[in-house]
């Protein structure tokens, strides 16, 4: 693993704006500030920083209506559907807040998929008409290294048409080996952009390396990864703050990584091992906030909605920016061929139990078509 420079585009640019400039913006911020991000059609990162203000709190019907006509001239009435396969839940790096890290005290059965057993869960997801899915390791090189990755994009590609993965960040040339494999898209949070915290949340481990983490999604598109999906863990920082550099993020991979959909995910830390206490989890209400913000600031952008939320919060999120949904989830390895084992570790308690048939008739009762392939790829093609 090579590490990044500090001097790499985007952190100059997050350089730029440090938390006491976004601190400033957002106390100056007045009614008047949020009225003028709402009358434009490409907006700044002040405009930004007054829609995730105190001040833009009265607009949030203004804000959800730009949102919903935003979101339906850009993607229309379709929700996209996938669902994780955990290949691992083994993790060499200790993050405080994670079920899998090293010291979290989780109890559970610790594996690795094997080849067979990777295609059983396929199967099982297949099955329920999923044409998208992601797969997820720990920060184990070891356990998980990219030849086992490149083998199991290679196993998901016979199953699926979309393939992406959530693992630890790579270099350039380990993202071209699996792109080779089949692999469309990668999904990798920063977790929080704030140096100090993510410092002291990451305690070992090659997660460690901030600014390499940082630029792990501009090496990914340079490989040729067609789908990029980033976010903050909402709950490690204040949702504000995490909330605005991953707008300027997603804002500068736009122009970076040109060839590259970007999309967004919102990930609240509900449930963390008991070493660690969330300070800083956004309620539903700022949760609404931040989306529609980033909504209006990114509109050519996707939204991801995973099953981290209640399935009644989730149904009255799909009108306000939600493009993704993940459906019928399980965050064990060997999860879905294994409906009844619960020895394996799962890394976090989903919310949303509801069967993929359930979630898909959830979105059509809003109005709105369940897409289980991804139709992108006959224009690519």
């Amino acid at each position: 693993m090579k590490t990044a420079s500090k001097n790499s585009p985007f952190a100059n640019i997050l350089a730029a704006w440090p938390e006491a400039r976004l601190r400033e913006l957002i106390a100056r911020a007045g009614a008047g500030d949020v009225e003028r991000a709402l009358g434009r059609e490409s907006l700044h990162p002040e405009d930004l920083a007054a829609l995730l203000s105190p001040a833009a709190a009265p607009f949030l019907e203004d804000m959800a209506q730009a949102a919903h006509r935003l979101t339906r001239q850009h993607f229309g009435r379709t929700i996209g559907l996938y669902a994780p396969i955990y290949l691992s839940n083994i993790c060499h790096s200790d993050c405080t807040y994670c079920g899998f890290a090293l010291h979290s005290g989780g109890q559970g059965e610790k594996r690795t998929l094997t080849p067979a057993e990777i295609r059983n869960e396929c199967a099982v997801l297949a099955g329920h008409g999923f044409q998208s899915v992601l797969l997820l390791t720990g920060e184990a090189p070891k356990a998980a290294p990219v030849s086992y990755l490149a083998q199991a994009v290679a196993i998901a590609r016979e199953y699926f048409v979309s393939v992406a993965v959530e693992v630890y960040a790579l270099d350039q040339e380990d993202y071209r080996l699996l792109v080779d494999r089949g692999l469309e898209g990668v999904t990798l949070y920063m977790e929080t952009y704030h140096r100090e915290t993510y410092a002291g949340v990451h305690r070992r481990g090659r997660k460690r390396d901030y600014d390499y983490r940082l630029e792990a999604m501009a090496r990914a598109s340079r490989a040729g990864v067609r789908k990029l999906s980033l976010g903050a863990l909402l709950g490690l920082y204040h949702w504000w703050a995490d909330g605005f550099w991953l707008g300027l993020h997603a804002r500068h991979l736009q122009k970076e990584c040109w060839q590259s959909a970007i999309s967004l995910s919102f990930p609240r830390l509900r449930h963390a091992p008991e070493r660690f206490q969330v300070q800083h989890l956004p309620t539903d209400r700022e949760l609404v906030q931040l989306m529609l913000a980033l909504r209006i600031f990114l509109p050519e952008v996707g939204f991801n909605l995973s099953t981290r939320e209640s399935s009644q919060l989730r149904d009255r999120l799909i009108p306000l920016g939600v493009t993704m949904m993940s459906a019928g989830s399980s965050t064990r390895p060997g999860g879905y061929a294994h409906l009844n084992n619960d020895a394996a570790l799962e890394q976090f308690e989903i919310e949303d139990g509801r069967s993929p048939a359930e979630v898909a008739a959830a979105i059509r009762r809003a109005g709105y078509d369940p897409v289980w392939k991804d139709f992108d790829r006959a224009f690519i093609k």
